[in-house]
């Protein structure tokens, strides 16, 4: 149905059991060109090699802090050493390179950590993306006054590193790619606040229970494991999630400053 490209995200995918069986299942799927997975880190160092060999082609590992204990207060877990263990791993394989790195920057906390993430792309063969804090907490203490923006952002590391524009991976990309004037590395930054990309949005997001949602900040989903557990064919399958697809909004209206998001937060959704 043209879908090429797949994300395991989370939660923590690290946590499934059998995770490369599922990998090498996805693999075997006619058509799918690129395998990608989203992950916290920490368990990755004991997984890449075996998640590799069962044909994954790209990793993200998420790093909002280099400093032991902002990245503690922020994950509440003290596991900086185990991620930077997990992520020296997968400089192992090239198949991997670059590999991505995704810190979300939250307004009053992340200040201090801009400039020595940025360093880290022009030091190691990662690119590294900063995302702007968007409404999907459990807590649902967000707020526009968090957003530390992307414009922000490139100010401040410019101001130390000059930065130039690239072009995108593809019209889709969801972030936009900057490199250092003098051929450091590529930083990339993904806008949903401030620079909304819905336009060229082609992503389709499956829950852990089986829900299609078209977009990250839908309130509706579509339910396919229902159908599926009643023994649906492919057709009616396919029928039900472009019917889903048809319905698509044109943008997620965060513009609108009455905007609101009340539905399931970014753990229950995958990013």
């Amino acid at each position: 149905m043209g879908v090429t490209e797949l994300r395991i995200t989370g939660g923590e995918p690290l946590v499934r059991p059998g995770l490369p069986d599922l990998i090498g299942r996805l693999r075997r799927v006619e058509g799918i060109r690129e395998i990608a997975m989203t992950t916290n880190g920490v368990l990755i160092a004991g997984a890449i090699d075996a998640l590799v060999a069962a044909g994954l082609d790209r990793v993200n590992v998420s790093i909002d802090s280099l400093d032991p204990e902002r990245f503690a207060a922020i994950t509440r877990r003290d596991d900086l050493a185990r991620v930077l263990e997990g992520l020296a791993a997968c400089e192992r394989h090239e198949s991997l390179r670059p590999i991505k790195v995704n810190a979300v920057a939250l307004r009053g906390v992340s200040e201090p950590d801009v400039l020595p993430l940025a360093e880290l792309a022009r030091e190691r063969p990662y690119v590294v993306r900063f995302i702007e804090v968007m409404p999907l907490d459990a807590p649902r203490e967000w707020t526009r006054q968090a957003v530390l923006s992307s414009g922000e952002l490139r100010a401040m590391i410019g101001a130390r590193w000059p930065l130039e524009p690239m072009d995108p991976e593809r019209a889709s990309a969801t972030g936009t790619r900057w490199r250092f004037a003098d051929g450091a590395g590529e930083l990339q930054f993904i806008s949903s606040v401030t620079e909304p990309f819905c336009a060229t949005c082609d992503r389709l997001r499956l829950t852990a229970d089986g829900q299609l949602r078209t977009c990250l900040f839908a309130e509706w989903e579509t339910d396919l494991r229902g159908p599926l557990r009643e023994g649906a064919s492919d057709e009616r399958l396919a029928a039900v999630a472009l019917d889903a697809v048809s319905r698509k909004g044109a943008g997620h209206g965060m513009a609108d400053p009455a905007w609101t998001y009340t539905g399931r937060p970014m753990s229950m959704i995958g990013g």
